[in-house]
């Protein structure tokens, strides 16, 4: 779906400092955030409400919310902005505007300790879209350069053919697995976010899917 772009958004995208536009952060993130404090990053953050308030309840945590839509980032990038300007003290997230097939430009091996992937795109109905899909092998491939030795990747969707894809895909290349749920917001998971499309979905009482996937 082509996303409309608002007159506000070119001004924010090119002069807010929180979108990082072709930046030399490979090995560098903690310079950057200028603290040792681990990594974590979103792919395909959306307008960005599940990562900002992660970044809220975990200011010891630096997060990176990447998103290709450059149009839809900006959303997210202001309201941090605007919660700074507020005097909130949230300094604990950057915004990047690139593919997920880029990511290994921007991160360097055992850099990242986890990664949210939150209804991806599905790329249904094609067999030739599924290499595209966010939990393909060759992205878990990347991803696992990526993460530390106890890194993570914490995946939801609501499309059950993309988690069935994605459970098979994991276990094929020897993820572990761990806290599976048919039924999210049926169980007793604790701590959960719910991104903007979660909670559209789940209001039609739709269920969501969730697991997290670990190095072995």
């Amino acid at each position: 779906m082509r996303v409309r772009k608002k007159n506000w958004t070119v001004n924010e995208f090119e002069n807010n400092e929180l979108i990082l536009q072709n930046p030399d952060s490979k090995g560098r993130w903690n310079e950057i955030f200028k603290n040792n404090n681990p990594l974590r990053i979103e792919i395909g953050c959306g307008k960005g409400n599940f990562i900002t308030e992660s970044a809220r309840l975990n200011p010891d945590v630096n997060f990176v919310a990447i998103e290709r839509e450059w149009s839809v980032i900006v959303t997210g990038a202001r309201k941090i902005r605007e919660l700074k300007e507020a005097g909130e003290n949230i300094n604990n997230i950057l915004f990047l505007a690139t593919d997920a097939t880029n990511i290994d430009n921007f991160f360097a091996e055992d850099e990242v300790s986890l990664i949210y992937l939150n209804f991806s795109d599905p790329w249904p109905n094609r067999k030739k879209w599924v290499k595209r899909r966010l939990t393909y092998r060759s992205f878990l491939s990347i991803y696992d350069k990526l993460l530390t030795k106890d890194g993570e990747i914490h995946f939801k969707t609501d499309n059950t053919q993309l988690f069935e894809f994605s459970l098979n895909e994991f276990s094929g290349q020897g993820w572990g697995l761990k806290n599976i749920s048919l039924d999210l917001h049926s169980s007793n998971f604790e701590g959960n976010i719910m991104t903007e499309y979660e909670m559209k979905f789940s209001a039609k009482g739709m269920p969501i899917y969730r697991l997290e996937a670990y190095k072995r």
